[in-house]
């Protein structure tokens, strides 16, 4: 479990943090395996014997104070006494996980098993059944006919009863007879009738709706998760839940409506209703669209988000990664964060059970992030020993092999239990100092995606610049560069728009910077397709911050020979890769690696780089300058291309965005 919070000093009061212009809050990653600083968790046993707190609920840990009887806690500060089994287990505190760290994951009692677990995934878009119980895999298709109702006129339970269904040796050999639809035998919006047979057409939103209820068959839930794979080539065109892709014609032709908010919602909630049938069957969706047509993401979406799943976008075939991407998860899970009385999240993420968050599927890059406020206006005490603490209980079940038996595998519930306790910032200097760019990152993108949803990309857009000009206001009234007069402010001197009395937050210029020149906010008519802005919304929500940090502004890294690093880090700019003088750069941008040669590297050096040098990653790129098309290096050179605070482009790079903020912050002064 990674934890990562904006700020490692809290602010002491409600005015600190208003004065600050910092957000307040943290970045949660609760399946990966280590912390944020590489450790890995103390693993125990009997989680369900841990002591809770009486008051508040929260879970003993190491910050506790304890004694022969009883225990303090250190969230509420409420007194506890220990059961006579607890008094014995602490007797030896080394035996114990809770005694030993902070960080602890517990096994929990369960007796659930699986049947039998498939050895391979099932690929989705599948034509039909396969019986995979003879010698000969045999398909069974169910045609879906389009009409008003979308009923099917058979259900799958009667074609193959589910459990005949399972049968996992069969199912690399059934995958095999897989044949392709070629495009004569469909034709768009429509299904075609050939001797007699209905052929074509995607009837997805028929055939999801029926493995839905397939799985969560009269036999109640066969799986505790069934997690399904559907892959798409194209919109759903044919029967219930088809897409009517022709709004995105309609909309980029231009025709009075506003095409950034328009193109955001869906159109249709048959989706988002089919995720309620699925989580209601123990089913998770992850969608893999592998398609460059406008496939309507907005609607298609919901099925794999509130299902737990995950969404995928890849324009064609050869930028697919398929294997890679699908990762080992948790399922069943639930997250809690609680915290120390003075403060508390900032919104409760389920209204039913307060900070609870009911996760059905999740893989160990998902990540999950949350702000602050202060319980009241007296906020921590200056003089106190008492610290902030947070706690987050992440309860899940993953797949374990069963003894030494070849195939069957069981069930484990886990408990993973993470407790920190952070300082208190006793001035603006302090907090600032405490600044970690990239959970302020995370927190900024969750808060513009929510704002593009709700108001579309125009005031989505507006909103890390007017944040960067408060940030900048509010640093700058700090450290006296600017000052009031008869209610009007003045600069004593020249405003300092880099924050360079405070390291920490000189990157955030850049970040937003690069945020407004990213995809994610791009205007419709700047090309930035719409699915793809989908796409970018649900892949951004669930970085982890690091990861975030490349994808928006990516690291490029210089080096002197292929095994011999140069500079760690670098400005996304010509003159940066000029004025370094090296002849090899790296730049990672998340979903994308490049290895560049410069025009005027020797030609002695090995091109590409040995294997050793290379990492894991869905696509990686070599380029020789002068040799090959640069164009997707330099396109990655963002610096010296053109955004402005607006949201219209101009011929603004960066350093024209920083020489227009002190005019953003005297505005904002008014």
């Amino acid at each position: 479990m990674a934890v990562r919070a904006t700020v490692s000093r809290f602010p002491i009061d409600p005015d600190s943090q208003e004065a600050s212009g910092v957000p307040w809050g943290l970045t949660v990653t609760p399946f990966a395996a280590k912390d944020e600083n590489d450790q890995a968790p103390a693993y125990g046993l009997d989680g369900h014997l841990l002591p809770r707190c009486e008051s508040c609920y929260a879970y003993f840990n190491t910050y506790c104070e304890l004694d022969q009887w009883a225990w303090n806690c250190s969230l509420c500060g409420t007194l506890n006494g220990l059961s006579a089994q607890a008094i014995s287990r602490y007797s030896h505190p080394q035996s114990c996980a809770e005694m030993m760290s902070s960080f602890i994951d517990l096994e929990l009692p369960s007796s659930e098993e699986f049947l039998e677990l498939t050895k391979s995934a099932l690929q989705a878009a599948l034509e039909g059944l396969y019986d995979v119980q003879g010698p000969i895999p045999v398909v069974k298709n169910v045609f879906v006919h389009q009409d008003t109702e979308g009923i099917l006129p058979i259900e799958l339970e009667d074609v193959m009863p589910l459990l005949q269904f399972l049968a996992p040796d069969r199912i690399t050999s059934a995958l095999e007879t897989l044949r392709p639809i070629t495009s004569w035998e469909r034709t768009p919006g429509a299904g075609q009738v050939l001797d007699g047979v209905l052929m074509g057409g995607r009837g997805f939103g028929a055939a999801m709706e029926a493995l839905c209820n397939y799985l969560g068959s009269e036999y109640g839930n066969t799986f505790a998760l069934a997690r399904v794979f559907a892959c798409l080539s194209g919109p759903p065109d044919y029967g219930p839940g088809q897409l009517d892709t022709r709004r995105y014609g309609e909309q980029y032709a231009s025709k009075g409506e506003d095409a950034d908010c328009a193109l955001l919602p869906e159109q249709t909630p048959f989706y988002k209703d089919l995720a309620a049938v699925a989580v209601q069957a123990g089913v998770c969706v992850d969608i893999f669209a592998v398609t460059n047509e406008y496939t309507d993401l907005a609607s298609l979406k919901f099925l794999s988000i509130e299902s737990g799943g995950s969404l995928f976008l890849y324009a064609n075939t050869d930028d697919s990664t398929l294997p890679q991407d699908i990762r080992p998860y948790a399922f069943n899970c639930v997250l809690r964060l609680r915290t120390s009385t003075e403060f508390k999240p900032g919104h409760s993420v389920n209204p039913e059970y307060e900070n609870v968050q009911h996760i059905i599927c999740c893989d160990s890059f998902a990540t999950y992030a949350y702000d602050f406020d202060f319980a009241n206006n007296v906020g921590f005490s200056r003089h106190s020993s008492e610290l902030p603490i947070v706690q987050i209980a992440f309860q899940y079940t993953v797949v374990v092999p069963r003894g030494t038996l070849e195939g069957k595998h069981s069930l484990k519930r886990q408990l993973r239990i993470r407790t920190l306790q952070y300082g208190t910032a006793q001035n603006l200097n302090d907090l600032y100092d405490s600044v970690d760019p990239e959970p302020v990152l995370s927190l900024l993108v969750h808060t513009v995606i929510l704002a593009s949803l709700e108001q579309g990309v125009r005031e989505g857009r507006m909103l890390p610049h007017d944040w960067l000009v408060i940030l900048t206001a509010k640093y700058n009234e700090a450290f006296k560069h600017i000052q009031y007069k008869n209610g009007s402010s003045s600069i004593t001197a020249l405003m300092d728009v880099t924050f360079s009395q405070c390291p920490q937050l000189q990157p955030l210029a850049r970040l937003v910077f690069a945020l407004l020149r990213n995809p994610l906010l791009r205007f419709h008519e700047e090309g930035v397709h719409p699915d793809y802005r989908i796409y970018l919304q649900c892949l951004f929500s669930a970085l982890e911050p690091s990861s975030l940090h490349r994808a928006i502004y990516p690291m490029l890294t210089s080096y002197s020979t292929p095994d011999k690093p140069a500079y760690p880090r670098h400005s996304l700019s010509r003159a940066a890769l000029i004025s370094s003088g090296s002849p090899i750069f790296f730049l990672d941008a998340f979903a994308t690696l490049i290895v560049f040669y410069s025009s005027t590297a020797d030609p002695s050096l090995p091109f590409p780089p040995p294997h050793d040098y290379r990492c894991i990653t869905p696509k990686l790129v070599f380029i020789w300058g002068g040799q090959d098309d640069a164009t997707v290096f330099e396109n990655y050179l963002i610096e010296e291309q053109d955004v402005d605070g607006s949201g219209l482009t101009s011929v603004m790079g960066f350093v024209s965005f920083l020489e227009d903020i002190p005019q953003s912050v005297l505005e904002y002064m008014k």
